[in-house]
């Protein structure tokens, strides 16, 4: 391996100039192609698109060995990889991260129907070489530094270790993208490993938050990066279509109608840059960090570094206020009965509950479904009929009736978002946490329950 390494190469590898790919056949005539993805696996690797059954294909699959030529896209440097190809991938996280890349490229180019991904192909980087240009010309100086990345992962790392709440700690990452990094619209999302889906909850720089809105695993940048457990990046304009609906549902009500469970998704209706980030402690996949600009070009491969040594921190985070979420000592358990409360005055709240999904109407107007929307129920069931006010988390987790998962039931997560859609729906319910695992359920009215077997 020469002294030249990868990282120098790294700015020509985000596909915004094509590079050239030099194979020869077995009688040595040479053929020379543009290249859609040049793609940084490792500091010794690199996948190169395969699209189309050509003239370089069958000239690789006789001889592996090949030169691909890039050029810098700030400094207008020229570099030449010698490359060996080793084998192809046609799935996987390098494999779905191209996917992605590419529909970016294709949408760019307005070439969707010509551009399809067939496989990655990889290849072990055997040298690479500086190619001198022209002695009369001077390349051009390299792009004024960015800020302190460095500076501004320590910082968002000291906020992070400050956090005592999943609520503070949700804040403090998305105070750090905006604050440090310039980055305007961003979301987490926490995986239900039983639906295979991703919930909302919590976003900064939309018009809606987008709280307990789904996206399904595997679906647009979010969904892959979940699934694959890899970033995804996006630097070209793509199709919003995938990324920015949430799956809509329906179920029966009296059996005459189809009411629609559906939260509005809360991303940009026309992103030209994205980025997804899997949230991953002790190998498990507890969400994904995403990041979307209305610009071409807004994340770097240095971004991606970051977002994914930051959401690493965030998700051993929510890991940890998930173990050391335990009851306070004082907290009345659900074998504690109290005096009826006299209802406030006022209209009263019609809450209609549906079994099938647990899904949770108020006054007509969907609120919440799943474990959320199961949660609601009882804490409206426990109010009505003990005149409880009182709660911990462990008794939640030793309801069987919630149906919460026996491993990473990610209750903290599902409290939050159902404490942030009452506050944004329906603030005549509101959970107020009152400790360590305990936490306070409040009616501002009277409240009506009507439960719908269907």
């Amino acid at each position: 391996m020469s002294a030249v390494d990868l990282a120098e190469l790294r700015p020509c590898l985000e596909g915004a100039i094509p590079a050239m790919m030099a194979t020869c056949a077995t009688d040595g005539t040479p053929n020379v192609a543009y290249l859609s993805q040049v793609f940084y696996v490792d500091e010794r690797h690199v996948a190169l698109s395969f699209q189309f059954f050509n003239k370089t294909r069958k000239n690789l699959l006789a001889q592996p060995c090949s030169t691909v030529l890039l050029l810098h896209p700030l400094t207008a440097c020229f570099y030449r990889l010698h490359l060996r190809y080793l084998r192809t991938e046609d799935s996987g996280p390098v494999f779905e991260s191209m996917k992605a890349q590419l529909s970016g490229i294709a949408s760019h180019s307005g070439m969707s129907h010509v551009f399809r991904l067939l496989g990655s192909d990889i290849h072990e980087v055997c040298d690479i070489e500086r190619v001198p240009g022209d002695p009369s010309s001077v390349p051009l100086p390299p792009a004024p530094p960015r800020c302190n990345l460095l500076g501004a992962l320590r910082r968002g790392s000291a906020r992070l270790a400050a956090c005592a709440t999943l609520d503070a700690l949700l804040d403090a990452t998305l105070q750090t993208l905006e604050q440090d990094l310039g980055v305007a619209h961003a979301m987490v999302l926490i995986l239900d490993p039983v639906t295979e889906r991703l919930y909302t909850v919590a976003s900064r720089g939309y018009a809606t938050s987008g709280v307990g809105s789904e996206i399904a695993l595997g679906d647009g940048v979010i969904g892959v990066a979940a699934r694959e457990r890899t970033p995804v990046r996006i630097m070209h304009m793509a199709s919003a279509d995938l990324y920015s609906r949430a799956l809509r549902e329906s179920l029966a009500g009296d059996g005459s109608a189809a009411i629609s469970t559906d939260i509005p998704y809360p991303g940009l209706p026309e992103p030209r840059s994205q980025l997804a980030v899997p949230l991953l402690s002790a190998g498990r996949v507890l969400g994904v960090l995403f990041v979307e600009s209305p610009l071409d070009l807004q994340f770097s491969f240095e971004d991606e570094d970051l977002l994914v040594t930051l959401g690493g921190q965030l998700a051993a985070g929510i890991d940890l206020m998930q173990d050391s979420a335990e009851p306070c000592a004082d907290a009345p358990g659900p074998e504690h009965t109290a005096a009826p409360v006299k209802a406030p005055a006022g209209p009263p709240l019609q809450v209609r509950h549906y079994r099938s999904n647990d899904s949770v109407f108020v006054n007509n107007a969907y609120l919440i479904k799943g474990v959320a929307g199961a949660i609601l129920w009882k804490l409206l069931q426990d109010g009505q009929r003990q005149g409880r006010r009182e709660f911990t988390n462990r008794e939640l987790r030793l309801d069987r009736a919630l149906r919460l998962p026996d491993v990473a039931d990610n209750l903290e997560a599902r409290l939050l978002l159902l404490q942030r859609r009452l506050a944004e729906q329906c603030p005549q319910l509101r959970i107020e946490k009152t400790g360590r695992g305990c936490f306070r359920f409040d009616t501002a009215g009277p409240v009506e329950l009507e439960d719908i077997a269907g």
